[in-house]
């Protein structure tokens, strides 16, 4: 099964589309679908009072294809992609974009942590240690692919604030 679903470069372009999409869902072993795992809940239980289930899970959905149609477009030197990282940092930034919104005083903190771990990322390379863990290189384009898909979908927490202060000043 997890040969027919992973991001396989060639394959793709020999038409398996569906595999930009369903590569989030599968991963390399148990310890990298265990990691991505708790990240999605925790996340979850950190942001559940701001969103519904329905609504997570079509952030995720989304942020899926957002994550393997970036991966696909703008990293050519990634042959093979499996796992939920990408989307997670999505989901991440979404949060402490509207914990922000709310004036949730940790949102600022999440966010500059998440773009100080990204920064990082971009600077130091993957990890060696995670890669270890989950059998794979850490695809970190992926990471900043999810959080700017994190910020897109943020977009509308963006235009609410304008017409809230826009009604709030007549």
């Amino acid at each position: 099964m997890r040969d027919t679903l992973e991001f396989h470069r060639q394959l793709i372009t020999e038409g398996q589309i569906w595999r930009i999409w369903s590569s989030q869902y599968i991963h390399t072993n148990w310890t990298h679908l265990g990691l991505n795992l708790v990240g999605i809940l925790f996340i979850w239980v950190l942001h559940a009072e701001h969103t519904s289930i329905r609504r997570y899970f079509v952030h995720v959905l989304l942020l899926g294809l957002w994550t393997g149609l970036g991966i696909w477009l703008f990293c050519p030197d990634i042959r093979v992609y499996t796992g939920l990282s990408g989307l997670l940092h999505g989901i991440i930034v979404w949060g402490a974009l509207k914990d922000i919104q709310v004036k949730e005083p940790t949102g600022i903190l999440l966010f500059l942590g998440i773009v100080g771990k990204l920064a990082w990322e971009q600077y130091a390379g993957p990890s060696a240690e995670v890669g270890d863990l989950i059998d794979s290189r850490v695809a970190i384009e992926s990471h900043l692919i999810g959080a700017l898909g994190g910020v897109v979908l943020a977009i509308p927490l963006f235009i609410q604030n304008l017409d809230r202060n826009k009604s709030e000043n007549i």
